[in-house]
């Protein structure tokens, strides 16, 4: 009945029987008679159900490459996850992990070690530089300092996140850091239970590093 029809119904049809092949949903309008239309529509339903597949495929690929660094993030968290699991961690320290995986990558992760290293070392600089100039502008250490004293203490850097109640140094250990203080606040304990505070642009531990001794401080 349909041959008398007009080509836009005809191939209304025609796509309407496709599509149902292909999403295996149904035979179109009518159910295949004979043997040969069984075979026809098996066939089809086959083909079909493989281009569908493909499809979910290379779309599911597409959304992944739109944001790899999230989907880098993701699947790294769900290796700490289950590494949690393994070793039946408590309750407060996962929490204190996962706190820690937000404020450290933000829900992204990069290479960044990698990426860098494949700059030339102008470009590299200019990152760094660029990276840091909160950091630069708010350090009176660096106020006046050349650009390149800066700039060369500035490679030698490395971004550390530090929780609410841990301790970066504990007094009498060795000293082999300094740190600079991008944001946030800090503790200094004394032996005589003396606090003091220090906020963004402060730096510490700098004493051991020119007297190779040992720290006579906790901070946290």
């Amino acid at each position: 009945p349909l041959q008398n029809d007009s080509w836009g119904k005809q191939y209304s049809h025609a796509l309407f029987k496709a599509m149902s092949h292909m999403l295996c949903i149904g035979y179109g309008q009518q159910a295949p008679e004979g043997m040969t239309d069984v075979w026809l529509t098996m066939l089809s339903m086959i083909v079909g159900a493989t281009c569908y597949a493909m499809f979910i495929g290379h779309a599911t690929a597409l959304i992944q490459s739109l944001d790899s660094s999230r989907r880098q993030y993701q699947e790294k968290y769900k290796q700490v996850e289950q590494y949690m699991s393994f070793h039946k961690l408590p309750g407060d320290t996962r929490q204190r992990i996962h706190e820690y995986y937000e404020h450290r990558y933000q829900g992204k992760m990069f290479d960044e070690e990698n990426i860098l290293g494949e700059l030339s070392e102008p470009l590299k600089e200019e990152i760094i530089n660029f990276n840091c100039r909160n950091l630069v502008a708010n350090m009176p250490l660096f106020a006046n300092a050349d650009p390149n004293f800066v700039t060369a203490m500035l490679t030698k850097l490395r971004f550390e996140v530090f929780q609410p109640g841990d301790f970066i140094i504990r007094e009498g250990t060795v000293g082999k850091k300094m740190y600079f203080i991008q944001h946030g606040v800090v503790s200094i304990l004394t032996k005589g239970n003396k606090e003091t505070k220090l906020s963004d642009g402060s730096y510490f531990g700098e004493i051991c590093l020119l007297t190779r001794g040992r720290r006579t401080a906790s901070v946290r």
